[in-house]
Formats: C-alpha cells, structure tokens, sequence
C-alpha cells in the first residue's frame, strides 16, 4: 500500500513554471513505476508522465513533451513533475499515481493523491 500526497501547485501565467511534488508514504515506493495524470474541468483525467521504479525509463503525453520533466528520489520516497512553458491548456487537477501499468492502449494506476490544482492564466 502507498498512500500519495501532492503539492506545489498554483497559479501562473502562460510561459511560466511549476514544480510539483508527491510525498509518498510505505516501503514499496521503490517498487513502483509512478506517474502524474490530470484532470481539466469537464474532461476526463488523462496521463501525463510515467517512471520506472529505477528511473531508467521515462514516458510522456505527446502534448507534454519537451516542456515537462518527470523525476524521483526513492530515497526520499518523492516523485516530482517540472512544468516549463506552461499553456493555459495545461490547467487541471494533477494527480500522482502508483504502480503505474501499461494494459491494453491506456496506462491505469493502483493508487492515487488527492490531486493539487495547477491554473495557466493567458
């Protein structure tokens, strides 16, 4: 089990840059492939970023590559998400997951954060 907790969202202006965190609670942080997904209003929630348990491998949404940087610290049981060059299109609720899996033609997730609210302001 691993419980998540996210911060480090905010408001910002189209450009600009957020770093968000998720603290995560349990042994078995290491063990997991972590990821982010969002959720904009009306929408339904969609992936972001993906890592492997050892960081040797990174998995982004075509609509987040280039500006987005997904990290971890197993040591430090966190998971980091930076946002550069931030769209007013990028305003959602963003979400860490746990044990990210890749099943079918969609990434799905065990555990989830209760989500930190990111706005991009034009």
């Amino acid at each position: 089990q691993v419980q998540l907790v996210e911060s480090g969202g905010g408001s910002v202006q189209a450009g600009g840059s957020l770093r968000l965190s998720c603290a995560a609670s349990g042994r078995t942080f290491a063990n997991y492939a972590m990821g982010w997904f969002r959720q904009a209003p009306g929408k339904e929630r969609e992936f972001v970023a993906a890592i492997t348990w050892n960081s040797g491998n990174l998995y982004y949404a075509d609509s987040v590559k280039g500006r987005f940087t997904i990290s971890r610290v197993n040591a430090r049981n966190a998971l980091y998400l930076q946002m550069n060059s931030l769209k007013p299109e990028d305003t959602a609720v963003y979400y860490c997951a746990g044990n990210v899996q890749w099943v079918g033609t969609e990434y799905k997730y065990d555990y989830w954060g209760q989500g930190t609210q990111v706005t991009v302001s034009s």
